[in-house]
């Protein structure tokens, strides 16, 4: 006879099978159990090894190339590993530094040019060249 691995009860009976494996149903407490216990999820080898990926710049769906981990089940690791972090008072830099580079959002307003109007003026200081200055009537001084 089994014993009921909820209150650890011996009045116990087979209750079917399910995928190859014996069910038992414990007559004291109701509850149906297994003869083994299978956990169940990804081993911490890889979930680990999957948040490394992501802390290195992999995207989400790279590492379900990689690691064939689903990414939805990275995001929510990621989720979980960020509410394990220590809540810190992180102090606020007053200056940073920028890099060059730039994103583009959203869609193009016109097919060719800068796409905002340009005023072309020659420079007096210089040896005939010439100068592309946005407008100011137009707003592209950020004003």
């Amino acid at each position: 006879m089994m014993q009921c691995s909820h209150c650890q009860s011996n009045q116990t009976v087979k209750n079917g099978r399910r995928n190859g494996i014996q069910n038992y149903l414990c007559r004291s407490c109701g509850r149906q159990f297994r003869e083994t216990h299978r956990p169940q999820g990804y081993p911490p080898e890889v979930k680990q090894h999957c948040l490394n990926l992501y802390l290195n710049g992999m995207g989400f769906r790279a590492i379900e190339r990689v690691s064939g981990v689903c990414h939805n089940t990275v995001i929510n690791w990621v989720k979980q590993a960020e509410q394990a972090l220590p809540e810190e008072d992180y102090e606020i830099p007053e200056s940073a530094q920028i890099d060059e580079l730039q994103a583009f959002v959203g869609s193009k307003k016109s097919k060719a040019g800068s796409g905002s109007p340009s005023i072309q003026a020659p420079l007096t200081f210089s040896n005939g060249w010439l100068a592309t200055v946005p407008s100011p009537r137009f707003g592209c001084f950020g004003a």
